[in-house]
């Protein structure tokens, strides 16, 4: 079984469900889970999970972001991006770029969201998008989204062209959206492209076509990231032999049980190893009785 994690460059036409169930058919393994949906004309950086690494596919979506995307000036449609149902359109023709950028600028920092309809978000059970297209909108609650930064790359009206890096759950459109409606405009998103999800970047990225090329020369470990490299910042932790099982089995592990002669600070994570160095998973310190107690486990006798 692959386990593991591969960066994919999700590319327009595909939805994230779509590229998942291509790369079952490459790799002929079912256990294969995405972090995160992307609309199906977005495209980049899209972590996908193999085997055991499934386990780190809510921790990934909970990654931080960056995109690029073009924020079209003066069209508003029921999606919030260029592929919607037009609703309005506006004159461009009174903005200023210096209006402009001021009003774009301002996003930066913590943002009340309200998530657009069409988006895959669940209200009864039932996701929005379904709704929106049985012509059913409901009532949802603002969430609150952090900005980290805005770069504008290009200006060139009613288009701009900008950098956007924020947290979880923040939608892009409904940011292009938001900044048009403040200007008395409207505007949509024209296009998107994922750059980053955590420590995962664009340039790092592999199309589905490479993957199938590397599945067939037997290299596809050469772009596979190992589920303890997500762990990297914590400190590695080696078993004596007797003490093996107990990790296996998400036992509590005494701090005599381990080679690694190192400081524990109380409460501080860190990566288990089994004494063949194989990854177990992680651990919490705990300093009071000086133990090890499972967190996460990635062991996998199978594998």
């Amino acid at each position: 079984m692959i386990n593991g994690i591969i960066n994919i460059y999700k590319e327009k036409g595909f939805t994230s469900h779509d590229v998942v169930a291509k790369l079952r058919s490459i790799t002929k393994q079912k256990k294969i889970g995405h972090t995160g949906t992307l609309d199906p004309d977005a495209e980049g950086v899209l972590p996908v999970c193999f085997g055991k690494a499934t386990r780190l596919c809510d921790m990934l979506t909970d990654k931080n972001k960056t995109y690029e995307t073009v924020l079209l000036l003066g069209k508003s449609t029921d999606t919030q991006d260029i592929t919607g149902t037009v609703l309005e359109e506006c004159d461009t023709d009174r903005l200023t770029e210096e209006a402009v950028k001021a009003c774009i600028l301002g996003y930066e920092g913590e943002y009340e969201q309200l998530p657009p309809m069409y988006s895959a978000l669940k209200v009864n059970g039932k996701k929005l998008y379904e709704l929106a297209r049985e012509g059913i909108e409901v009532e949802r609650k603002t969430r609150k989204v952090i900005i980290f930064q805005i770069e504008i790359l290009e200006m060139r009206l009613p288009r701009v062209h900008m950098r956007v890096s924020c947290s979880k759950g923040t939608y892009i459109r409904t940011l292009c959206h938001d900044i048009g409606k403040e200007l008395g405009c409207g505007g949509c998103m024209e296009s998107l492209l994922r750059t980053r999800v955590g420590k995962f970047e664009l340039q790092d990225s592999h199309r589905l076509e490479e993957i199938a090329g590397l599945q067939e020369s037997g290299s596809l470990g050469s772009v596979l990231v190992p589920v303890d490299a997500m762990f990297s910042e914590q400190k590695a932790v080696l078993l004596l032999p007797e003490y093996d099982r107990l990790a296996y089995n998400g036992n509590v592990i005494p701090k005599s049980g381990i080679k690694t002669d190192l400081h524990f600070a109380d409460g501080e994570q860190v990566r288990i190893y089994d004494s063949k160095n194989t990854f177990t998973g992680i651990f919490r310190y705990s300093g009071r009785p000086g133990s090890f107690r499972p967190e996460k486990m990635f062991y996998d006798p199978e594998s």
